[in-house]
């Protein structure tokens, strides 16, 4: 059996103090316990609760979530069971917003972030495509606020899994013992799994590199091996065999495979009409590709590759510009890892080769990068090039477009570039 992640909440630390040392022990071996049998003989199911449950040592009472899709069990509250006598926690209703600043303190309160006393202001936190993301300043620091909701935030009409909340925080945990990855990247300070709401530590001042599309700011060699070595690396933390199921993110890449591999290539699509108002003429070249059976059913087989499970290498799911920050001292920092999982290094690599290209840097610099991200490894060049011209493919004529103007003749240049590299 794959075993559980143990989640404490703030508050379930606290009741720990004042318990005796012997009681102490035995409560937290039981907790530890959780991890390879959620239910042990004893435990009890909270009534009007879906996920709740209670397990009693000696005189003591634990209350806790079990995850079973996550994998996760969550320390709810722990104490006597004089004091505890009934508690069934409903499935949180807590929505993060930018209009209920109050909502959000007494959260933030609840979690241990906030004095009952204290106030805070918010603000958006970028663009925040998949999740509502805010930027809170409490009287003491800065966090991050992030929360999955059952949709895509800048597109509500898609729907998307909550659990990538969880995919986030289990990647941080992966990377958390590699210094030179996670000094890149923001440390979790809290992760509330019923909610589906990260709060991390907020890296700012900095900007995304969102504008290199608009011509605006271009990669230069030094950070293009920067971001190589970052990427080499990450895919040299080796998930073993026992903990990958966990690593699998399998609802996140379904919706990534639908709308990467599949929906920009379907007939019934529906997307023409959106492709004309984006750039007319765009919808010819779409039908075009779509009727090139080797290119589509390449494609194809590469989507099938996609959901394999059997990669051991972790990956970001998701690297291109948009999630990436530049800070004020130079340095370059990674985000937004939901849509991580266990598979090809070359999707990672072939993904930000085409966001390249796309964003106008040279023939010299797309493949220096290649080169970059394969030194010293055995990966293969050609699944890179494939990879990349699914991403360019998906990323002219699917959903999700990029701020980026290019004119007709430009778009089927890079679809051009599309079917070469897709095709070898």
């Amino acid at each position: 059996m794959v075993a559980y992640r143990i989640e404490w909440r703030k508050s379930t630390k606290k009741d720990l103090r004042g318990i005796p040392v012997r009681d102490l022990r035995r409560i937290i071996a039981a907790v530890e316990g959780l991890a390879h049998d959620p239910f042990p003989a004893g435990s009890k199911k909270l009534s009007g609760s879906t996920h709740a449950y209670r397990c009693r040592i000696g005189d003591y009472r634990v209350i806790y979530d079990v995850f079973s899709d996550l994998l996760i069990i969550e320390v709810i509250r722990i104490g006597h069971r004089k004091d505890i006598t009934v508690i069934s926690p409903k499935k949180s209703q807590f929505r993060l917003s930018l209009e209920e600043a109050s909502s959000l303190q007494d959260y933030l309160v609840r979690r241990g972030f906030s004095e009952a006393s204290g106030t805070v202001t918010v603000e958006t936190a970028g663009e925040g495509n998949m999740n509502c993301v805010l930027r809170v300043r409490t009287a003491k620091r800065s966090l991050i606020v992030k929360q999955a909701r059952p949709w895509v935030e800048k597109y509500p009409s898609i729907a998307a899994p909550v659990e990538r909340a969880a995919a986030e925080a289990r990647f941080y945990e992966a990377v958390a013992g590699d210094h030179e990855l996670s000094a890149v990247m923001p440390k979790v300070l809290d992760f509330d799994a019923g909610a589906a709401v990260l709060i991390l530590e907020d890296l700012s001042p900095a900007e995304p590199l969102m504008d290199c599309y608009a011509g605006k700011f271009a990669l230069t060699e030094d950070q293009l091996n920067v971001l190589a070595g970052f990427l080499r690396r990450l895919h040299g933390v080796k998930i073993s065999a026992a903990a990958r199921p966990a690593f699998r993110n399998a609802a996140m890449r379904k919706l990534n495979h639908e709308h990467i591999f599949d929906l920009p290539l379907r007939k019934d699509g529906g997307l023409g009409e959106m492709r004309e108002g984006i750039t007319p003429g765009l919808e010819a070249l779409a039908e075009g590709l779509r009727e090139d059976a080797a290119y589509v059913g390449t494609v194809r087989e590469l989507g099938k590759r996609y959901l394999k499970d059997d990669g051991g290498s972790l990956l970001h799911g998701d690297f291109f510009p948009g999630s990436l920050l530049l800070r004020d001292s130079g340095q370059l920092c990674v985000i937004d890892p939901e849509f991580s999982f266990c598979g090809d290094p070359e999707f990672d690599i072939g993904v930000f080769q085409a966001h390249l290209l796309l964003s106008g840097h040279t023939e010299e610099m797309v493949e220096f990068w290649m080169e970059a991200a394969l030194d010293g490894t055995e990966g293969d060049r050609h699944l890179v090039r494939q990879y990349a011209g699914v991403e360019v493919m998906r990323r002219l004529i699917g959903v999700a477009q990029l701020p980026m103007e290019r004119t007709p003749a430009e778009k089927r240049l890079l679809l051009e570039r599309s079917r070469e590299w897709v095709l070898g």
